[in-house]
């Protein structure tokens, strides 16, 4: 990687980026200059000698890519695309005004950013996502850098991460770490100690470049060596200055997340008078080396239709694996994660199927999420992510910024609820629905059956946004049609009369046991009808106020999942205005306890003979 611009254009374009980035926030007054400040040389390097890449079509899938993870420097990386021409300069004095996509941390509302960033500790796991996609998945000779700060770096995802990576030799990828010494409130915890950095990332196995970060030539010349080195990732550990090239300010303390204010002009007179290049500066951008292939992510379908018998048990965790294997034979692109639980949640069946669609990331639950956000950047493949679901609770943080970075990635939360049974509390979901229904634009289901869970896999592929399907431990009936048609947002009636009384509400194991209920007072000649929801979000609140008044206007939910949040609270919501329907809604009370499966739903009320009793006192509604 030969240096192809002159050296000081480069040292001007990076006072150029410090200049814009000053000007911008000051415009703002807010934001953070002194940190664009210490990272102005590297961007200046990677966006004007190192990258490849087309800047008319910043989503080329061919094109390396660049993550910032440390997202609050967000003025300095809008500060390189004014310098290569696709913003505009006086776009930056909009920064962080209502309705200008220069908001204050990256998001994919612009053209040139793949994922929203600022929350720190996320973005080196999906410069992983996108290194392991573009190396296994394209197979085309572009790499991926990643900048984090030096403060980020004691985020404990970080450091799954750089096992994730040098696990699988992604020597694609490059690491830069802005080892400006200074935190927001008190400096880092290893300052300057640039050696340490050092021996904590070879013990991991990466190849560690100390490097002047303010020296363009040292910055080539290592970038260099990162895309020449084999089978191991390269990291440089950058060590630079916050406020760089601000006098009076660079590397003091209480200056972070400030605009300069009073200082502004005196910051900038002295910046100005550093450029030796006056007017229009001369640069070449590389090109990409290879093209990406084309591919297609739509309209993906189960290879085949359902084959289940009604009454056949079945989990529907085993269910979601077959589903698995029959999308990804419908279309090469479908790819399954999984932290370290595929025979447990059945994603294993991809592997057996097609090892290479199939990531293992360990018990790593951070980097698992945003490794999947990252693979599927640029629309590359369909992933789905799987796990126990209470543990996806430690990736929330994740979850949500995937909803901010556009994110169609798909979560299959397994062993949710008390119904796990013997294994207790730690590893019973009790929160998840609630989890991912507070995620904007997601969509969560949750099939009763086999049959409407390889549909709710085959719909998640071709949905956008965040997709969620909460399977179960314990096998439940088979209680649809293997032809019958699913859609997100529409419920279906499994059980109805002329005359019903109460309608009962349930998902996964408690709807099969409202329907052993209803069965049970069909006996006692009242009659209930039962409504499987299918999706918690978007629910069907047409065909739920239908089907009240058509039952009294009477409802009981009964749900495995803590009243916070869940199915009952959807339904609550869904009926709000309708001042002619009740509605009781019965939940985990508390944090639960280890039994068998039967024990614990009948300890708890969730049990076909305590349904009986709710919906008789129901019928006195």
């Amino acid at each position: 990687m030969p240096l192809v611009t002159d050296p000081q254009v480069l040292r001007d374009i990076a006072t150029r980026i410090r200049i814009l980035s000053v000007e911008s926030t000051s415009a703002a007054n807010s934001g953070h200059p002194t940190t664009c400040s210490s990272i102005a040389e590297v961007l200046s390097v990677l966006f004007f000698n190192t990258m490849r890449y087309t800047t008319s079509s910043p989503k080329d899938p061919s094109s390396d890519r660049f993550v910032l993870s440390k997202g609050h420097a967000a003025p300095a990386l809008y500060a390189a695309w004014v310098e290569n021409g696709l913003v505009q300069e006086k776009d930056l004095l909009k920064l962080r005004q209502l309705g200008c996509d220069l908001e204050g941390h990256p998001t994919p509302r612009l053209n040139f950013v793949d994922v929203g960033t600022g929350s720190l500790g996320q973005g080196l796991a999906i410069a992983a996502g996108m290194g392991y996609a573009v190396k296994n998945y394209d197979k085309i000779d572009a790499r991926v850098y990643c900048l984090i700060g030096d403060g980020e770096s004691a985020e404990g995802s970080i450091w799954e991460s750089i096992a994730f990576i040098s696990h699988y030799n992604l020597d694609n990828v490059t690491l830069i770490i802005d080892v400006n010494r200074l935190g927001q409130s008190e400096p880092t915890t290893l300052g300057h100690n640039l050696n340490l950095y050092k021996a904590r990332l070879e013990a991991f196995g990466w190849n560690a470049i100390v490097v002047d970060g303010h020296n363009v030539e040292a910055l080539v010349k290592a970038f260099d060596v990162a895309a020449t080195t084999k089978n191991k990732p390269t990291a440089l550990i950058a060590k630079t200055y916050k406020g760089r090239d601000f006098p009076g300010i660079e590397d003091k303390e209480n200056w972070h997340g400030k605009a300069l204010g009073k200082e502004t002009e005196r910051v900038l007179g002295h910046l100005r008078g550093l450029l030796k290049n006056q007017g229009q500066l001369k640069y070449t951008i590389p090109k990409p080396l290879t093209v990406a292939p084309q591919v297609n992510i739509t309209n993906i379908q189960l290879s085949s239709p359902p084959n289940y018998k009604l009454g056949e048990a079945l989990a529907t965790r085993q269910s979601y694996g077959t589903a698995l294997v029959k999308i990804a034979q419908s279309n090469p692109r479908v790819i399954a994660l999984d932290g370290d639980m595929k025979n447990s949640t059945f994603s294993e069946q991809l592997k057996k199927y097609d090892a290479s669609r199939y990531i293992e990331c360990f018990i790593a639950e951070q980097n698992l999420v945003g490794a999947a956000i990252g693979a599927a950047c640029r629309d590359r493949v369909v992933a789905f992510v799987s796990t126990f679901a209470a543990f996806l609770t430690r990736a929330f943080d994740q979850i949500r910024m995937g909803a901010i970075s556009q994110t169609n990635v798909n979560f299959v939360g397994s062993h949710c609820g008390v119904s796990i049974g013997e294994d207790g509390a730690s590893q019973m979901a009790l929160e998840d629905i609630g989890m991912f229904r507070s995620i904007p634009g997601s969509t969560v289901f949750y099939p009763a059956d086999a049959v409407s869970c390889e549909r709710a896999v085959e719909l998640a592929a071709n949905s956008p946004g965040i997709c969620y399907i909460r399977v179960n431990r314990p096998p439940t009936k088979v209680v649809y049609a293997n032809n019958h048609q699913f859609q997100i947002g529409k419920a279906n009636v499994l059980l109805s009369s002329n005359n019903d009384q109460v309608l009962f509400i349930g998902g996964g194991v408690t709807l099969q046991e409202g329907l052993a209920a209803a069965a049970q007072l069909a006996q006692q000649k009242v009659n209930v009808r039962v409504l499987d929801p299918f999706t918690v979000k978007p629910i069907d609140q047409q065909a739920i106020i239908k089907n009240a008044r058509e039952c009294g206007g009477r409802i009981l939910v009964v749900e495995d999942h803590y009243p916070e949040g869940g199915l009952g609270e959807a339904v609550l919501s869904a009926v709000a205005e309708e001042r002619d329907i009740y509605v009781r809604k019965v939940a985990v009370p508390k944090v639960p306890r280890s039994g068998t499966t039967a024990g614990v739903l009948d300890y708890y009320g969730l049990s076909a003979k305590h349904i009986v009793n709710y919906l008789l006192e129901v019928l006195k509604k």
